[in-house]
């Protein structure tokens, strides 16, 4: 096996004294992770050989192993110029176990099934797709990378902070003998993302060099990651509050807690968490609580910016389903752009991995008979329908129990539809809704609560409603329109059908679509006076944002009894998305994105859907719901809308950004971060702090900015943080984006997520945050 950098060579002793060395860091990583002796953390750091697969005739052995870090994966490459290949921890998103990828299951036979899991990569990192030698062994690779992933994802930001930075510190010594010359000081800098001149360099070097010997080694190295790690901004606010004899006590900490936070608490409440977060024990035993104690604290959920109550499905869920925001997406297939990008059963997963409640199914005749999904009339590549259904049947509830609509985009001839509904039937089995729920025809929707692991078909339907309790279930006609968002983009020079060209539609496919039954819009009045409530309609984006500007009013009424899908406009080849905020404000709820498009639009998307548990399911402000209502986003007339509130922010500093430009050796960013408040036109607002130059570990601001809001129930806030660059773009380092109902007041940590919405494990932003009633 080869190494992952030429080393010098060794003689027998130091070889067995590097091995000893390499055996005691992994062991601290290990305990550092809480899998002290673990088995399966053991066989990884062993490693092995395993099968990589890439097609039928593409399967070749590599060795795997895991590192002493605990937190990065070496294996075996062929490539030239890349002979070994790492992965970190960080970069998986789940692991799979048996052949549940697209790829394993095409070029593995069922009889593997066993031997066979994935490790699948956040972003557009193609799945890895594995074989081991035995059942058990592909279970011990599992079960090993699963315990790494939850036991990283579980240790404070204060934990994954020095995590990081101790395994930089690891990297920064070259030849491996546990000590750090000035030299490999400066690497490790660099390695940080903080960019220092020589002088204060060598400052820090004596400083922490009590033993004249040239070279850092045990507490002297501990000395100079305290002071690397010292927080001026927590010694100031710490300083404030900390009255007895130097600490907090119960009362301090309350006393922070009332004026600072302004969390209406107890003196119980604040022994409580100094129980929880006080690291010394004769402090704990005081009921005092320490600097470090206090830093701990600010790192866990009690000091995020997100409101911890909100974490957990907190809202009614007794509602009928169109009082809701639905996580929606459009062209759920792709994984790419719409004009030749890949179709992927993939695509579904991730979807609905991130409670995506609302997929898109684009179904076209496939041949065999069998339907297949895929962007009509592009180059995009296809995938089987049955094969979609099972896994959105897999994958549908694993983070949100509330129920997933399948919009039907129904292309097929009349025999491929009948097949579409026999797949869905047997399939999706008891889990589909083919009836009305109660015995008698419903007047209003059934709530999220009572369609929990139910899947409705959006679809076109050739009958009332009524027709499935009655006897007399025969239909007059058995086309429909077949007016849809295919008809606003043919691409490759086709000539566009007309958009009122009829389809034939099958009685089996027709009857399963219940709730969600697609009618074309004709105007609010005329579906105020025609339409039942489970017959909805889908709106381009550019119809949909101008009924917004000119009849906001008309707008919210029709979605406080009905379902409005809204979709991006066929131009957009790049699958880039529209903003969704302005749609949300009139109370629309299906308001599909290109969830594969990272974009800041899929942020505030992240950003809406993150409180009430991650469920997908946002219940609407009572005034999007009240038939009294008349809101109006764009006039704002007066009414309980109205609370108008004056929101302080002040940017302190922020920790341990990532290098936008690993390549560069010496690239450090100039990071810079910008607030920004979205909402009701009139709360629309942006504010940026200055940049700092060549810091991305500590820079500091204490910058304040004030924004006032009118409609406080629909604002969210997205910060954002990026590299300064004076003669191009700047770059994205990091964003957060949360709904101002869900944030914090006080001293809080901000994380930071990537463009993809992925957490960057040790990032973060320190902020001050006061949300009052405006004068």
């Amino acid at each position: 096996m080869s190494c992952l950098h030429k080393r010098p060579k060794r003689t027998k002793s130091q070889e067995l004294a590097f091995q000893e060395q390499v055996r005691r860091v992994a062991q601290e990583n290990g305990k550092r992770l809480g899998l002290e002796g673990d088995a399966d953390l053991q066989f990884l750091l062993i490693g092995g050989e395993l099968v990589k697969i890439r097609s039928s005739s593409w399967k070749k052995s590599r060795f795997f192993k895991l590192q002493e870090d605990c937190k990065t994966f070496w294996h075996e490459s062929q490539k030239v110029f890349k002979r070994n290949q790492t992965f970190s921890i960080d970069d998986i998103d789940s692991v799979r176990k048996g052949r549940q990828s697209e790829g394993l299951n095409k070029h593995t036979d069922s009889r593997v099934e066993e031997q066979c899991f994935s490790i699948i990569f956040k972003g557009r990192k193609k799945n890895l797709d594995l074989m081991a030698a035995s059942g058990g062994e592909a279970k011990q690779w599992v079960n090993g990378i699963e315990k790494i992933i939850t036991n990283m994802s579980n240790l404070s930001r204060q934990q994954k902070s020095e995590h990081w930075i101790i395994n930089c510190m690891r990297k920064a010594d070259k030849n491996e003998d546990n000590q750090m010359t000035l030299k490999e000081l400066k690497h490790f800098l660099r390695q940080i993302n903080v960019e220092v001149d020589d002088t204060y360099a060598e400052e820090i070097f004596k400083k922490c060099d009590k033993s004249n010997s040239g070279a850092l080694e045990g507490s002297e190295i501990k000395h100079f990651y305290d002071l690397l790690t010292h927080r001026e901004e927590i010694d100031v606010i710490y300083g404030k509050y900390a009255e007895t004899e130097g600490q907090m006590s119960a009362t301090d900490l309350l006393n922070f807690l009332l004026n600072e936070q302004r969390e209406q608490v107890s003196t119980e409440y604040a022994e409580q968490l100094i129980e929880k977060y006080e690291v010394d024990g004769t402090a704990k035993q005081k009921k005092r609580m320490t600097k470090d104690g206090f830093l701990m604290y600010l790192h866990q959920e009690e000091g995020s910016i997100f409101n911890p109550a909100h974490k957990h499905v907190y809202q009614d869920m007794h509602q009928p389903l169109n009082h809701y925001y639905i996580s929606s997406s459009h062209n759920t297939y792709l994984m790419e752009d719409q004009l030749k990008g890949p179709s992927s059963i993939e695509a579904y997963i991730k979807a609905l991995m991130k409670s995506c409640r609302c997929v898109e199914l684009d179904c076209w005749d496939g041949a065999n008979g069998e339907p297949v999904i895929y962007h009509g009339y592009t180059l995009t590549s296809r995938v089987l329908f049955r094969d979609v259904i099972k896994a959105i049947k897999d994958y549908a509830f694993r983070t949100s129990e509330y129920p997933v609509v399948l919009s039907l985009e129904n292309h097929c001839s009349v025999d491929q539809q009948k097949l579409m509904a026999h797949h869905l039937i047997a399939i999706l089995g008891e889990a589909l809704v083919t009836k009305p729920l109660g015995d008698t025809m419903p007047a209003n929707f059934p709530s999220p609560e009572d369609l929990k692991g139910k899947f409705l078909i959006k679809g076109k339907r050739l009958n009332k409603l009524d027709a499935a309790f009655n006897n007399n279930n025969t239909v007059e006609d058995e086309t429909v329109s077949e007016e849809d968002e295919a008809a606003d983009c043919k691409e490759n020079g086709q000539k566009p059908k007309p958009k009122k060209s009829k389809i034939k539609l099958a009685k089996q496919l027709s009857d399963i679509v219940i709730y969600c039954k697609s009618v074309h819009f004709n105007g609010f009045e005329h579906a105020k006076d025609n339409q039942a409530f489970y017959e909805m309609s889908s709106f381009k984006e550019s119809k949909a944002f101008t009924l917004a500007d000119t009849s906001g009013t008309a707008y919210i009424h029709h979605n406080m009894d009905k379902l409005s899908r809204i979709y991006p406009a066929g131009s957009r080849t790049d699958s880039s998305n529209y903003n969704p905020v302005p749609m949300w404000n009139v109370g629309c709820q299906i308001v599909a994105l290109n969830f594969q498009t990272p974009s800041k639009e899929m942020h505030l998307n992240q950003g809406r859907f993150l409180p009430n548990g991650v469920s997908g399911y946002i219940l609407k402000p009572e005034f999007l719901r009240s038939l009294s209502s008349q809101f109006d986003p764009t006039t704002l007339t007066k009414g309980p809308w109205l609370q108008r509130k004056t929101f302080h922010v002040m940017v302190i500093s922020a920790q341990q950004l990532p290098k936008i430009n690993k390549d560069k050796h010496r690239s450090i960013v100039d990071p810079l971060v910008r607030v920004e408040l979205y909402g009701v036109p009139a709360d629309n607002a942006s504010k940026e702090t200055h940049y700092i130059d060549n810091n991305g570990f500590n820079p500091m601001w204490n910058e304040r900015f004030q924004f006032n809001i009118q409609v406080p129930e629909l604002a969210m806030v997205r910060f954002v943080v990026e590299d300064y660059d004076s003669t191009s773009q700047n770059d994205l380092i990091g964003q957060y984006c949360l709904p101002l109902t869900s944030v914090q007041n006080g001293y809080r940590h901000v994380p930071l997520l990537t463009k993809r919405g992925d957490v960057i494990c040790s990032a973060g932003l320190f902020v001050h945050l006061m949300l009052i009633d405006a004068p």
